[in-house]
């Protein structure tokens, strides 16, 4: 049995420690680091030549325009006038909500490419410094990787430190989609690890979408790993406030809204991401059936009843997860609100038996990634509960493929 309780006076005393961290922190940065910095990116460039383009005499769509709009736009199109498109306008079509999936695709790898080219000229740039030329190659062999053959890279966005979202299986035909939403420190660079893989958007996703075919092989399924946000760089004032989650919300909500089919969809959210997830959820469409969180630091809410949704809410932590020690309370747009595997918070506690820390909880073979992969596949009879009993499991049913249970 995981215990999830600690003494009131800890608690206080934890809650009162950070706290007094995050006012110095304020107090010698000020609140610079929650400013947002506009300039002319290479996506807005592509957007701005869309906006200015046409087909057949007529001018193209408004890129935000309802996802629907753009779906009819494409589909009254040749396929040889939307590859057309996707090599003119490759970073505006990679990131249309409402373009097809297999035509993003293509317009992200012909953006890739394009990426990779301009790293390439960096590295071997004179005007940068030795680590200048050394970001560059790492960039430039990082988007190779992402253009490797049968990668389905469904965001691209190379400014800034970056943003990416890739597929896992085939999400035009998936009967159940999967979302994962990672936590701090994710970019274009760390989308991806050698070591400590699991720990990684793509780690975490190829690992939810095998655990789902194992748990249930005869549902199609599709896992998304997401980083299309900006996250939080570090433990610092950004990951302490909600203003990275509520620019984040709104990308997310704007995917959901622009998938294809009518498949459910379950929200796997990991650290920060659960802050995202909390902030996105009374926005999200009514097919999310299911939001489950992970070492969560909490979600601004202080009930589950409080996040707006008919969504299913899970919560799971390891009882060596470090996140156990962060003040679960909101004060001034400080912290996240309630613990969400707290008795009060009433979410749907799941074991995270040898989840191993923070990072652990896609690990294969643990608990935690078995549950994930139960509730993203429908088997909800199948998930094993935190505590010594079936309290999570009360009143769902068993499998399903369609719609909520």
């Amino acid at each position: 049995m995981t215990s999830f309780d600690t003494s009131p006076q800890l608690n206080v005393g934890r809650a009162l420690l950070a706290l007094a961290v995050v006012f110095v922190m304020l107090a010698t940065t000020g609140w610079t680091a929650l400013r947002t910095h506009r300039e002319s990116t290479a996506l807005q460039a592509s957007l701005d030549r869309w906006s200015a383009g046409s087909v057949h005499g007529r001018h193209l769509p408004d890129p935000e325009a309802a996802p629907a709009l753009l779906t009819r736009f494409f589909a009254s199109l040749t396929p040889h006038e939307r590859d057309r498109l996707a090599h003119r306008y490759p970073l505006a079509v990679g990131n249309m909500n409402g373009a097809p999936v297999s035509l993003r695709y293509r317009a992200n790898r012909v953006a890739l490419e394009q990426a990779r080219k301009v790293e390439h000229g960096r590295m071997h740039d004179d005007r940068l410094s030795a680590a200048g030329q050394e970001d560059a190659g790492r960039r430039m062999h990082r988007y190779e990787a992402l253009m490797e053959s049968g990668r389905q890279i469904l965001a691209f966005d190379p400014a800034g430190s970056g943003r990416v979202a890739e597929v896992f299986g085939d999400l035009d035909r998936a009967e159940r989609i999967s979302v994962v939403v990672p936590g701090v420190d994710t970019d274009l660079l760390t989308f991806q690890r050698t070591n400590r893989q699991y720990s990684a958007p793509v780690g975490m996703a190829k690992a939810l979408y095998a655990a789902e075919r194992a748990a249930s092989p005869q549902v199609r399924t599709a896992v998304i790993a997401w980083a299309d946000y900006t996250t939080p760089d570090g433990l610092g004032v950004d990951a302490a406030t909600g203003l990275r989650a509520a620019e984040g919300a709104l990308r997310l909500n704007a995917l959901l809204r622009a998938l294809p089919g009518s498949a459910p969809v379950s929200m796997f959210c990991h650290s920060y991401g659960s802050v995202v997830c909390g902030v996105a959820a009374h926005d999200m469409p009514r097919r999310v059936s299911d939001i489950a969180v992970a070492a969560s630091p909490g979600m601004r809410v202080s009930r589950a009843s409080g996040l707006g949704t008919g969504a299913r809410v899970w919560a799971m932590r390891d009882a060596t997860d470090w996140v156990q020690d962060v003040p679960y309370l909101e004060v001034g747009g400080l912290g996240h609100g309630a613990d969400p595997v707290s008795s009060g918070f009433g979410a749907r506690v799941l074991s995270a038996r040898d989840a191993q820390g923070h990072a652990g909880y896609f690990q294969p073979g643990t608990d935690s990634l078995r549950n994930l992969a139960a509730v993203g596949v429908g088997a909800y009879d199948e998930v094993t509960c935190a505590r010594e009993n079936d309290v999570c499991r009360t009143g769902l049913t068993g499998t399903t493929t369609a719609g909520r249970a």
